[in-house]
């Protein structure tokens, strides 16, 4: 979770899939993955490429929170994608809804999120006042404890940055998550869970994060409602220009 906000100018669509939902979000977002010739061929359809993902994921203990700090990951919305737009900007313009600008086309001013893919209400965005959080779908702090740790600070930059793991959401909602996983949270929003479930799975095998037993049994459990759930790809590089730098 960050305590940031975010969002985007290209609307969430939810479609509903056995009882769950796939999301198309903006250009720079999470990208559907095409049926491949071999899962065609074995008639395991793609779309259930969510729940095969989870038994590629390692299994280990969570380690030690020593050493912790978001510094760790970089300055907060770094312009890792170059295109003069800070990622906090980036992801508001694809997730929000008449999304208005301080500045040219940059500076989000304000803006619907409709809905939040985490209540399945309307909230909205006031650039200084907002009600909507910038959420790190796999939270820094439980990347820290999975693997992070032992990286190198520019593809720590990268995965605080990358569209595949950030979503603009309701604040307090998002707070409500902390640095929780799959086995300790979910959103309410009980018909997101599916696809929320996805992208963890999805940011946490793009950057090689390991799961503990139980996230894995929570991420099975969730994502057995839903055999034709699709994983969620696209996003930035894993490694960060080299300009940017972490603490």
């Amino acid at each position: 979770m960050t305590l940031w906000t975010r969002g985007a100018g290209a609307a969430v669509m939810l479609l509903a899939v056995t009882g769950c939902t796939v999301d198309s979000t903006g250009s720079a977002g999470p990208d559907e993955p095409a049926e491949s010739s071999a899962s065609a061929g074995s008639g395991e359809s793609a779309g259930g490429a969510a729940r095969a993902a989870v038994d590629s994921l390692t299994v280990k203990g969570r380690a030690p929170k020593t050493g912790y700090d978001r510094d760790k990951f970089g300055s907060p919305w770094a312009d890792t994608d170059s295109n003069g737009c800070g990622t906090r900007d980036d992801i508001l313009k694809r997730d929000l809804k008449d999304v208005k600008f301080s500045d040219g086309d940059c500076e989000v001013r304000s803006g619907t999120l409709d809905p939040d893919p985490y209540t399945n209400k309307d909230v909205t965005f006031v650039r200084g006042r907002s009600q909507v959080d910038i959420d790190h779908v796999v939270a820094l702090s439980d990347a820290w404890q999975k693997g992070a740790q032992q990286w190198d600070p520019s593809k720590r930059i990268a995965l605080a940055n990358d569209p595949l793991n950030l979503l603009a959401v309701d604040a307090s909602t998002n707070r409500s998550k902390s640095d929780g996983d799959t086995a300790t949270w979910l959103p309410p929003n009980k018909a997101y869970r599916c696809t929320y479930v996805a992208g963890q799975v999805a940011v946490k095998k793009k950057y090689g994060l390991w799961v503990t037993a139980a996230e894995k049994a929570a991420m099975e459990g969730v994502l057995a409602g839903c055999p034709g759930q699709k994983l969620p790809s696209g996003g930035n590089p894993t490694t960060a220009p080299e300009r940017f730098h972490a603490n």
